[in-house]
């Protein structure tokens, strides 16, 4: 059961988080929710997918971490952190944070102010262990820090998201994709129900289409989906070489 709570300097001045990631803190998972946000940087590393839970809801932007269910090929037990790449998606560095929203006393018709809280019942708090949270005389810790960057990416990635997949839609540049290659030891994989950016209606889209893509931010996004593609054969490779180990 979570128990999410405000996060404060004073009730959290001893509480860690364990910066580490490992099938034991769930994060064994074969994809993860991304958001515009974050493509730049995930392009270099992960594969960038749109998924639909609903066929007549909105898209979701994932990162392909592996092809199986509790398969994560991005774990590695020798890495300091347990995660062998670059960047990690920030749904998932986050852990046990998130942001939540509280108005200021007497301020009821003002929008409300984000505010970071903790689950304290997540397995990577700790009192013993990890990343400390508040410096000695009060203040935030370097971790603590980056971990509101990493907040602030999916708080402004949450906003953007409906916006930028609307207009993927308009320009009608989504296309569904089916993953499918043979590994090494012989093993078909086949994926199913994600989509990707159509390349060759991308390629054909009218100057003033482009035009303003590139003026909302949304042209460099566009490619950053694009490129991505090409690590999955990064992610074979994982996949083959994980396979030969066993």
């Amino acid at each position: 059961m979570t128990r999410h709570v405000l996060l404060n300097n004073i009730d959290h001045q001893n509480s860690r988080v364990i910066h580490y990631f490992g099938p034991e803190f769930g994060d064994n998972v074969p994809s993860a929710l991304v958001f515009p946000t974050e493509f730049i940087e995930l392009q270099k590393e992960y594969p960038i997918l749109l998924r639909k839970d609903d066929p007549q809801g909105s898209y979701q932007a994932i990162a392909l971490l592996g092809f199986s269910r509790e398969e994560n090929l991005y774990l590695n037990e020798q890495h300091p952190i347990g995660w062998d790449a670059r960047y990690i998606p920030a749904s998932l560095e986050k852990g046990p944070f998130l942001i939540g929203f509280q108005r200021s006393m007497g301020m009821q018709d003002e929008e409300p102010n984000a505010v970071v809280h903790i689950d304290m019942s997540h397995p990577k708090v700790s009192t013993e262990q990890g990343q400390q949270l508040f410096l000695s005389q009060g203040g935030n810790s370097p971790y603590l820090e980056h971990i509101s960057a990493r907040l602030q990416t999916i708080h402004q990635g949450t906003a953007l998201a409906p916006i930028f997949y609307s207009a993927l839609e308009q320009l009608e540049l989504v296309e569904s994709v089916t993953i499918e290659f043979a590994l090494q030891n012989g093993d078909k994989i086949r994926l199913l129900g994600n989509y990707c950016i159509n390349e060759q209606r991308l390629a054909t889209l009218p100057a003033d289409a482009l035009a303003r893509l590139q003026q909302s931010g949304f042209l460099a996004l566009i490619y950053a989906m694009v490129f991505s593609m090409g690590t999955i054969r990064h992610l074979i490779e994982r996949k083959n070489s994980l396979q030969s180990q066993q």
